[in-house]
């Protein structure tokens, strides 16, 4: 496993890591959820992501079951959660300092620890004052409920922001963003964010790495697989798979994903792994989060560990082709 700095932080993430988005409290029980960790875990990831909204909570607490029945030192962790959606009441969503500081002591109950590493603002709330979010995130740091601060699908201005409000303050500002990117989504990862990371030094801990699933090539047939996620009774599911299979737009990139096979063979890995790597290669990405419902799964993922090295200049050339979907930024964006 390889270790990323989180940005400019000084704390250290594992290069691929695990979350329990749909998965965990949802798509599988809590011994299919536990299993899944310890493999991470066998294979060095430190780095496992929730939020409060995943499953209605239960995600993390069959996240925090798994560490506490596997013995896992809590020193060893990096443990993210996320806040905004915590529930129905009116001061149960949003980025007020009520729901931040009720919300994570919720969320620590539910993990059964003491602390998280890493808290997110899980999106901009435009109805809370900027300062006040600011405020609330370094109470929960002041006070020991978290070591860092970050947000999650924030526009580059929105990050800024709450990067001068905290400079003014004298406070600490956002650590890290969690965006999409995928080969699919790039424009604001590599372009919007590309001043963020060089002017504030900002993490990043990247999520749908592999389009929901598209491009593993499970869905190149443009069917749906029994168990997989666009399998689920979820509208949420329903509608990202109505995206790839019901429109032109959609369909394209499933032929990409086709496309991509013979590369993925070449460097010797599946389209997954390939996919992976990729996002690996870029600089700005502090660690990749996968998911997984099968140990299975968790053990094939890591296998894109082995890729990175063997995406030379010429096979991100041959990649580039196939997406035709490359940002115009000035910033390097991948390593060499």
């Amino acid at each position: 496993m390889e270790y990323r700095r989180l940005g400019k932080a000084g704390i250290r993430v594992s290069a691929l890591s695990l979350g329990g988005w749909v998965t965990y409290g949802k798509q599988v029980g809590d011994d299919v959820a536990q299993q899944c960790i310890e493999e991470a875990w066998n294979h060095g990831v430190n780095f496992f992501d929730t939020a409060e909204v995943y499953a209605d909570g239960r995600s993390e607490i069959d996240m925090g079951k798994a560490f506490k029945n596997l013995g896992l030192k809590r020193s060893d962790l990096v443990i993210a959660t996320k806040l905004f959606w915590g529930g129905k009441g009116v001061n149960d969503q949003g980025l007020s300092r009520k729901h931040i500081i009720e919300g994570t002591k919720a969320s620590l109950e539910r993990l059964g620890t003491d602390y998280v590493d890493l808290i997110f603002a899980h999106r901009p709330d435009n109805e809370t004052p900027i300062e006040e979010t600011v405020r609330a995130f370094n109470y929960l740091i002041d006070h020991g409920l978290a070591f860092y601060w970050g947000t999650s699908e924030w526009s580059a201005q929105q990050i800024t922001e709450a990067h001068r409000v905290a400079d003014r303050l004298g406070l600490v500002g956002p650590s890290m963003e969690q965006p999409q990117y995928n080969m699919f989504e790039r424009e604001r990862f590599e372009k919007e964010y590309a001043p963020l990371y060089r002017d504030f030094g900002m993490g990043t801990t990247i999520w749908s790495p592999l389009a929901s699933g598209v491009l593993s090539g499970k869905y190149n047939s443009l069917t749906v697989p029994a168990g997989s996620r666009f399998a689920l009774d979820d509208a949420l599911m329903k509608s990202i798979a109505n995206r790839y299979f019901a429109t032109e737009e959609g369909k394209v990139k499933i032929e990409k994903t086709r496309a991509l096979l013979p590369i993925a063979e070449q460097v010797g890995g599946t389209t997954a792994q390939l996919a992976l790597a990729w996002c690996l290669k870029n600089p700005n990405v502090s660690t990749v989060i996968t998911g997984a419902s099968r140990k299975e799964q968790v053990t094939e993922n890591m296998g894109a560990l082995k890729l990175v090295d063997k995406l030379s200049p010429d096979v991100l050339e041959k990649i580039e082709k196939i997406l035709s979907n490359k940002p115009d930024t000035a910033f390097p964006l991948f390593r060499r």
